[in-house]
């Protein structure tokens, strides 16, 4: 298996941040052919998401998650910036990981589809992405 770690910067905004190039790059270095790829976010607050970019749903998520797990009073993980208890309940909802087929060294995408990092943590401004490219 060859494996790496990416760092993002997320910055102090909730966020989805498109890690699809970063990934293809990997695989290329990785000289993969047929195989897995899995990407891994070793953090109780962030998901990988595999979802449409630039044409608002980025954002469309971003919205269902506030409505989902409002930023408020109501959770009892409570220190960091208030209503930080939801950004652990997050990983439920998106989870902190995403698997994609590989195919003659590239993802098996739908056309629309991107590989995010989903970040709802204001607190935590750089993410560390694991990503493992399993041959076939």
């Amino acid at each position: 298996m060859h494996s790496e770690e990416i760092q993002i910067r997320t910055g102090d905004r909730e966020t989805v941040h498109d890690l699809t190039d970063r990934c293809a790059a990997f695989l290329a270095a990785a000289g993969a052919e047929d195989g897995l790829l899995h990407v891994w976010v070793p953090h109780a607050t962030a998901g990988v998401a595999v979802i449409e970019t630039g044409a608002g749903s980025d954002d469309d998520l971003l919205a269902a998650l506030k409505d989902l797990l409002p930023a408020d009073g109501r959770w009892r993980h409570r220190h960091g910036t208030p209503g930080h208890g939801r950004d652990h309940v997050l990983p439920a909802i998106v989870p902190p990981h995403a698997t994609i087929p590989v195919l003659s060294g590239r993802m098996a995408l739908g056309t629309w589809q991107s590989v995010c990092l989903v970040d709802t943590n204001v607190d935590n401004p750089v993410r560390q992405v694991r990503l493992s490219y399993l041959r076939g």
